[in-house]
């Protein structure tokens, strides 16, 4: 075998993804067990894994990737994020266009590889004229751009005066027109159908207020029963799933009984509303690093300012803080199947997703079941088979990190081997 030479720093590996390469893994956790499973080589074809085991029988020429020094994982899947909005440009943010949206998104992604993050789910393009996350999707998969795989939710569905209708900031004299919004049954068909036909490969809904936004309550309802139903309806007709932007509790429960695949944030959620959640098999995103934390630090002038300062959020995460700590320890008391989302967007890009997890362990999570969240679990949720687990067949999306993250899991943080279908983006 040979070594891989490397470009500098953070660049893509010289070769491409016909290279056959084995890695040597000091160690090895596959997305799946209860623990790590001990020293192991990976045999990496054309993008795919295609062995693991105590030793490889390489083909000769085959290169090799020296991690015995490290622990091995599958590509980490972060199920929320938004990578066309910023809360630093909370005041000019409407203000800006499609093209520079598509910027931010481009940036956005090669953030989210870098720090381990082989795939994510957008879930809201901000670009509430335009499809600019489609876009960037597209310029992802046709090697225009370095970043994580995507894919896409289209724009957040809302209904007028609803959480994501950004028409609320303007003067009353103004008559703003978004593309996400809808009212009614029909009109609610017609916006779902637009939204497949520009690229969405989920349909996401608000089904609640928010807390960053300016003229709403996280626990409105924002959808009738009737309403929801008819978007869950529709969506399946076109095989698309369905998320939905949920806190308070009411909300939660309406849109786990229209049939929606996943709850996004359920941060009001009762025992009661878990328990549905649980027998329904929904998935839940909690966002824990932008919600929870935020709830434990409401009072901190210092903290607002560090994350943007937005003051919708900031008045109601003080209004709700007591409700938002009780509903994270009933999280982790429940059994619900837990997604790995961060809402990165809402927080600032220099934050490091990864964080999440530490944030998910300190409110009781156990690291295996957050790991799973990122990984395994993630990929169900997604139905995405190939990705998430480091099994034969299946995408060759494998990081690294320098210690034991069920010791210690802040050393997600610290990922230090980056590998996206076969090609190497970091290695240090």
């Amino acid at each position: 075998m040979r070594s891989v030479r490397y470009r500098s720093g953070t660049r893509a590996r010289v070769d491409n993804i016909m290279t056959t390469t084995v890695i040597r893994a000091g160690n090895i956790w596959d997305g799946v067990a209860e623990a790590p499973l001990g020293p192991r080589e990976i045999l990496i074809e054309k993008g795919m894994v295609t062995g693991i085991g105590t030793s490889i029988r390489a083909p000769a020429g085959a290169e090799k990737i020296d991690l015995q020094d490290r622990m091995v994982m599958p590509g980490l899947i972060d199920c929320h994020v938004h990578i066309t909005l910023r809360p630093e440009m909370v005041g000019t943010f409407w203000s800006h266009s499609g093209g520079y949206k598509a910027l931010l998104g481009a940036r956005a992604l090669r953030d989210h590889l870098m720090n381990g993050f082989t795939t994510v789910r957008d879930c809201g393009d901000m670009d509430l004229h335009g499809y600019t996350v489609r876009d960037v999707k597209r310029a992802v998969e046709q090697g225009l751009i370095t970043g994580s795989r995507l894919i896409n939710s289209g724009h957040m569905l809302s209904a007028r005066s609803g959480h994501m209708d950004a028409t609320s900031v303007l003067s009353p004299d103004c008559k703003g027109w978004q593309n996400n919004l809808a009212d009614g049954p029909l009109e609610i068909q017609s916006v779902v159908r637009e939204e497949i036909k520009w690229g969405a490969e989920w349909i996401k809904f608000a089904a609640s207020g928010g807390f960053a936004s300016p003229a709403d309550d996280p626990v409105d309802v924002g959808y009738s029963r009737e309403e929801m139903e008819s978007l869950v309806a529709t969506a399946t007709q076109y095989h698309r799933p369905v998320s939905a932007h949920l806190h308070g509790d009411d909300a939660v429960r309406m849109a786990v009984l229209a049939g929606v695949r996943s709850v996004e944030h359920g941060a009001m959620a009762s025992k009661k509303t878990f328990q549905l959640i649980e027998e329904k098999g929904v998935f839940l995103i909690p966002t824990q690093y932008a919600g929870v934390r935020s709830a434990r630090f409401a009072d901190s002038e210092e903290f607002w300012e560090s994350i943007g300062n937005n003051p919708y959020e900031k008045m109601k995460m003080r209004m709700y803080k007591d409700v938002l700590l009780e509903n994270a320890r009933n999280l982790a008391a429940s059994r619900v199947k837990i997604a790995f989302g961060t809402d990165l967007g809402i927080l600032p890009y220099s934050v490091n997703g990864a964080l999440e997890f530490g944030e998910m362990v300190t409110n009781g999570i156990s690291p295996l079941r957050a790991l799973r969240a990122a990984t395994s679990v993630a990929a169900d949720m997604l139905m995405r088979p190939e990705l998430g687990t480091l099994a034969q067949g299946n995408a060759a999306d494998i990081i690294a990190v320098p210690g034991n993250p069920f010791e210690d899991i802040t050393v997600m943080e610290k990922v230090n081997f980056v590998m996206k279908a076969g090609t190497v983006y970091k290695s240090g």
